[in-house]
Parts: structure tokens; C-alpha cells; sequence
């Protein structure tokens, strides 16, 4: 792992700094793990992705959804690129469409929350620097092979988007594409994308309408979820604090997606919501 990433990263919920460690494995190899100093509390490393997520803490959608991911991870890319085809655009095209949002220069640290198999990178600059985190270890193992596919770099973190385990203003962007509709707390998770964000950043959130989701009803789970969370399926604007600025909403690949964005202000962030 670089060392800027391990200064990045954070106890969850404490925001507490980590060290690295090297420890002796039951194997007798040396394994890294990042530790936090206070409460001696560590987290392992697995295949070079920090683990910074109690899974006995993962309940309600989240729990059902990171199962679902795990199962369809091999088959994801396939199905984006499917739903384009039949939404009548391309990947690159839909996936431009709300990266269109973001203004990015040389060196900039974008955090991608939910990054699944890592589509949206495929279609950055080469020369930021990426993080992606997914509550998902299918996703992020998929996100892997396909970064290595791509010859591209990303530091990926497992961990959960209502509590990220980075410091406190350490993003100069923060997207997240997909998911947030079927999150246990969306205002917890936004205030997290604001509390890592840089005061000026420009924060993306994407997901599915109730357009897309009406034309999929026939499928009894969509059915189910239309008539017990209809209102999930719309951007949440009433859960965006009210103090962020320039906050919009456009519709994406003729109405399927919502992209909501806002600017984190200069200014303290008010912990308050409309």
C-alpha cells in the first residue's frame, strides 16, 4: 500500500488514524494489518485491499445487497453493458453523461463510493489519482481484474459508504454511481461523501428513477420494492444538508438515471438538513 493512502485512512467511526503493521501469520509469514494506536483495534489486508468493515455490523439492505453483489459480480460488466444496449446508449456513453459533472486536474484524489467493478475509472484521466470503495469484496476482487486488464492504478477499500474509512476532507472528488437507493441510511452516507470531500468539491450521486424501475415491475422483486419504497427512487435532495451549494438535478440515458450533484461549501459544514 502507498503511504499516502494508509495517512488517508481511518478507524470507522472514530475517524482515528492507522498504522502499518507487519505481524507473523499462523503460517509463520509476515502478514501487513493496519492498527489503531488507542484502542489496538486491527484490520487485515487481504490480497492488498484494507478490510475496514465489521461484517457482523452489516445489516438490513445493506447485508442483502452486499450478498447480491458478491453472487453477480462475474456477470456485472456483461449486464451494464446489456442495459445501455437496450436504454439505446452505449456504456461510454451513459457513463460520460455524469462524468461530465466532474472538473479534474493533474494529481487530483477522487473517491468513487460504491465503485463495483470499476467502470467509471475506465473512463477518467489517467492522470488523477483513484480510490474506490465497495461494501462488496466480489465487486472489488472483479475491480481488480479489471484495473489489471486495463493497466490501470487504484487503491480499493472495503468498507461501508454510511461510514468511510478515510480522513476528513481528503477528496477532490466524490461520485457514487448506483446503489445509494437501497442503502440502510442515504443521509448518513451523503453526510459521509461531504464529511471526505475538500471544502469546493463537487460531490455526483447517480441511480436509478422510477421510470426504470415501472419498466422493470414485472420482475416480483422490482414489484415488491416499487410498492414498499416508492419513494427511493427519486434524488434525494431532502437529504442533502441545506447549506451545500449549486444543488441540481438532471436526468440521465432518457430519464432512466437521476444524477443529483452539489458543491461542498467553504464553510464549516452545517449539520442540518432541509
Amino acid at each position: 500500500m502507498k503511504p499516502e493512502t494508509i495517512s488517508l485512512l481511518c478507524r470507522p467511526g472514530s475517524h482515528e488514524p492507522l498504522r502499518l503493521v507487519s505481524m507473523p501469520g499462523a503460517d509463520g509469514l509476515f502478514q501487513e494489518e493496519l492498527v489503531c494506536a488507542r484502542t489496538n483495534e486491527r484490520f487485515i489486508i487481504r490480497d492488498g485491499i484494507p478490510v475496514l468493515v465489521d461484517d457482523v455490523k452489516v445489516t438490513g439492505f445493506n447485508k442483502r445487497y452486499q450478498g447480491i453483489y458478491n453472487r453477480v459480480a462475474g456477470l456485472y460488466d456483461m449486464g451494464i453493458k446489456l442495459a445501455g444496449y437496450l436504454l439505446g446508449k452505449s456504456e461510454k456513453d451513459f457513463r460520460r453523461e455524469y462524468l461530465s459533472e466532474l472538473s479534474l486536474k493533474e494529481g487530483d484524489r477522487i473517491l468513487d463510493v460504491s465503485v463495483g467493478t470499476g467502470g467509471s475509472l475506465h473512463f477518467l484521466p489517467s492522470n488523477i489519482i483513484f480510490y474506490g470503495l465497495d461494501l462488496s469484496w466480489g465487486m472489488l476482487k472483479k475491480c481488480q481484474k479489471n484495473l489489471k486488464r486495463w493497466k490501470l492504478d487504484a487503491e480499493l477499500v472495503l468498507g461501508n459508504a454510511e461510514d468511510i474509512p478515510f480522513q476528513d476532507e481528503s477528496f477532490d472528488a466524490v461520485l457514487h454511481v448506483g446503489g445509494i437507493n437501497a442503502f440502510n441510511d442515504r443521509g448518513k452516507a451523503i453526510t459521509e461523501m461531504i464529511r471526505v470531500a475538500k471544502p469546493g468539491t463537487k460531490i455526483i450521486i447517480v441511480d436509478e428513477t422510477l421510470k426504470l424501475m415501472n419498466s422493470v415491475k414485472w420482475i416480483p422483486a422490482v414489484k415488491k420494492w416499487l410498492h414498499e419504497y416508492r419513494d427511493r427512487f427519486a434524488a434525494p435532495t431532502d437529504l442533502v444538508p441545506r447549506d451545500m451549494k449549486e444543488v441540481q438535478v438532471k436526468e440521465l440515458a432518457r430519464g432512466n438515471l437521476y444524477c443529483l450533484t452539489f458543491i461542498k461549501p467553504w464553510q464549516d459544514l452545517i449539520a442540518t438538513t432541509k
